[in-house]
């Protein structure tokens, strides 16, 4: 079993942000700040302690916003190589600070957030003033897009995303995305996969909501797009073609009327029990005499408590299928019960989805 995350922020952490920031303001109360933080710290979850430290924070920095957000920067120390594992973490105290107690003074906070993604990220704290100051927002991201650091980059992107999971939407943007847009414009080609990776998703999460605009826009990028972009385009119409949505697949190139057929479709075992695993293989045969490009995700309707079902689609593979060709899928689904699905007994239904149409269908059953 995996490690509470708690665990790695743990009661010595405000002890090192204390000395941190004595080093940067000789007056603070380290001891008092120390004592308030760890004060019911062990019972908490790391998101409540994060909000412990930064209430603890907001009582024993300087009151005044600009003079408090000043300190907080200065006891960040010089900009060293980005810190790994749950380290990064020490710093989310004081974005969770600058997104509450920042907002009325921008300047200072834009600059704070800019230090603080470099090393950990500012992407939940941006969201704050994109609320509060939607127009200075866009426009320091626009700034931050060709920043020499693709920390930087990223959280243009990433903050921006309408449903960066873990916060508050976005609905500005879930209504109109088009200033979102014009910034994953900026980006689409950046060097880092890292940052190429956050604009598809970030398109992702537009998809859910304008699915049409997205398949659009990709339509648009692919124009004589290099590798890296198409890559881009692929995950971010991810969501769109496991729905089966004609646009997506038609601008990836697969016809939703692909003549190619599932010859063989097989489940084994057909009846399992809870905790064991199920695995699905389908033969995709082409029979015609033309090539063809094919998608293949297959789709599992899990039963839920009250017995009815709820689908899941799993990736498959895509081919090329050369006349008189063949491709082969496989995949085995644990039924093993997980905090973020539980399994139920009954009457599981399988589908094969070549193109988002359902070629073939088959069925197994889970008993406890």
């Amino acid at each position: 079993m995996a490690e509470p995350l708690k665990n790695g922020f743990g009661r010595d952490v405000p002890e090192r942000i204390a000395a941190m920031i004595v080093n940067a303001h000789a007056g603070f109360p380290s001891a008092e700040f120390v004592a308030y933080a760890l004060d019911g710290y062990d019972e908490l979850e790391l998101m409540p302690r994060a909000r412990r430290i930064a209430d603890a924070l907001f009582r024993y920095l300087p009151s005044e916003p600009t003079k408090a957000i000043e300190v907080l920067v200065t006891s960040l120390g010089a900009k060293t190589e980005r810190l790994k594992g749950m380290e990064p973490f020490i710093y989310l105290p004081h974005v969770l600070f600058v997104a509450e107690h920042g907002l009325d003074c921008p300047e200072e906070s834009f600059h704070a957030q800019y230090e603080l993604t470099q090393r950990f990220t500012a992407e939940f704290s941006i969201r704050a003033f994109i609320d509060r100051y939607p127009d200075e927002s866009m426009d320091r991201l626009r700034q931050w897009a060709s920043d020499p650091s693709v920390h930087v980059r990223r959280l243009v992107s990433e903050g921006t995303r309408p449903r960066l999971p873990w916060a508050p939407r976005l609905r500005r943007f879930q209504k109109d995305p088009s200033p979102v847009i014009e910034l994953l414009e900026l980006l689409k080609d950046d060097s880092e996969e890292y940052v190429r990776r956050s604009v598809a998703n970030n398109l992702n999460d537009i998809a859910k909501d304008h699915p049409d605009l997205v398949v659009q826009v990709c339509g648009r990028w692919l124009r004589d797009a290099p590798e890296q972009r198409r890559r881009l385009v692929n995950h971010a119409l991810r969501t769109l073609i496991k729905q089966g949505h004609p646009g997506a697949l038609d601008v990836l190139g697969f016809s939703n009327d692909s003549p190619v057929a599932v010859k063989e479709l097989s489940v084994i075992p057909g009846r399992v029990e809870i905790g064991d695993k199920v695995t699905m293989s389908a033969r995709i045969h082409n029979d015609t005499g033309d090539t063809h490009q094919v998608l293949v995700d297959l789709r599992v309707h899990f039963v839920k408590a009250n017995g009815t079902t709820s689908p899941k689609v799993f990736k498959g593979a895509t081919f090329q299928l050369d006349p008189g060709m063949h491709g082969q899928v496989s995949k085995s689904v644990s039924l093993a019960q997980h905090t973020t699905r539980t399994h139920y007994p009954g009457r599981h239904q399988i589908e094969v989805l070549v193109n988002g149409v359902v070629k073939a269908s088959a069925w197994f059953t889970v008993s406890q």
